[in-house]
């Protein structure tokens, strides 16, 4: 049997973890041949439901589960991990000014970068899914200088289904007919969905709409989607957070479907002119465990304009946390 794969998941007894833990046990992120250890993480006081969480997992008994630890201490819980899906981080409270949830989510992600770094496995995949996940994850990378820089990421990819899916309900197609999408820059309402280098029943994406409606419809709506969840339901996206994590990964360690690409937000280097040493979203292709950013697109001066409004606030987002 292969060796078992430890995972760790902070913030496992959150909304998004109870929906992500149980699909990661089945196999749906690894494969069904890839046994698991999941390393829970939690905060002292939510460690009782975390017990919980741990429980229904034991009693699903799933055949890839090697070992269940529950951890109140992030140096325990990453110890040899291959995987770090950093999902907890803390929420917006009333009141609070952005630079001071910048502020309160860099203490986290420092004090995980530093564990990450010190004890887990040279080789590990991390994911940053707690919000503002780009710079949470660049926090956690500086953090982290032992381990190379293309192996911490943030999550877009729920922001790139978004997008599929309204193209796919505006069109009345199947969202197999969608290829290409991209999401440019930060998880937030800054972000760029690029339908000019999508394809859409193989020809441009722009062909199908005009641009008012992408404009004042739908690069909005895909922005700020999940803020509508938050209305709708009263509490944030969660289900399509965790199937976006898993999605993310999988495609990272599996590799991307043949003739398409996903958004992943990854360290930059300089690529389309987006300042170097931040984590932005960029189309890339996975292959053999490794992403590679798809470099030559075309972007116009609509789309230029846009990449710059996203870059000019992650790095003033990245100043915010400088002092971390």
């Amino acid at each position: 049997m292969t060796s078992p794969a430890k995972v760790t998941i902070t913030g496992a007894a959150g909304q998004i973890s109870y929906s992500l833990l149980f699909r990661i046990a089945s196999g749906q992120m690894l494969g069904s041949q890839q046994p698991v250890e999941l390393s829970l993480l939690e905060i002292p006081q939510a460690m009782k439901a975390l017990e919980g969480v741990a429980m229904e997992l034991n009693d699903c008994a799933f055949p890839l589960v090697q070992k269940i630890e529950c951890h109140d201490n992030p140096r325990a819980a990453f110890e040899g991990s291959s995987y770090g899906m950093l999902v907890g981080a803390r929420p917006r409270g009333p009141g609070m000014e952005r630079s001071e949830l910048l502020g309160a989510n860099a203490g986290i992600f420092q004090q995980q970068g530093k564990a990450i770094n010190e004890v887990a496995d040279d080789k590990i995949k991390v994911v940053v899914v707690g919000n503002p996940a780009n710079t949470n994850a660049l926090v956690c990378l500086k953090n982290a200088p032992d381990i190379p820089k293309n192996q911490i990421t943030a999550m877009t990819r729920l922001d790139h289904n978004r997008a599929k899916a309204q193209v796919a309900e505006k069109l009345g197609i199947s969202l197999s007919k969608i290829k290409q999408m991209t999401i440019w820059g930060n998880h937030s309402t800054t972000q760029y969905p690029d339908l000019y280098n999508s394809l859409i029943n193989g020809s441009n994406g722009m062909e199908h709409f005009t641009q008012e409606w992408y404009e004042t419809f739908f690069i909005p709506k895909v922005a700020k989607r999940g803020a509508e969840i938050i209305e709708a339901r009263g509490s944030s996206s969660a289900a399509s957070a965790a199937n976006a994590a898993i999605e993310h990964v999988r495609d990272w360690v599996n590799g991307t479907e043949e003739g398409d690409w996903v958004s992943m937000a990854v360290y930059s280097e300089g690529q389309y002119g987006v300042k170097e040493g931040i984590i932005f979203s960029y189309p890339v292709l996975c292959h053999n465990g490794e992403y590679k950013i798809i470099e030559g697109l075309d972007l116009n001066d609509f789309s230029r304009k846009k990449l710059k409004e996203t870059e000019i606030e992650l790095i003033e987002e990245r100043e915010a946390v400088e002092n971390i």
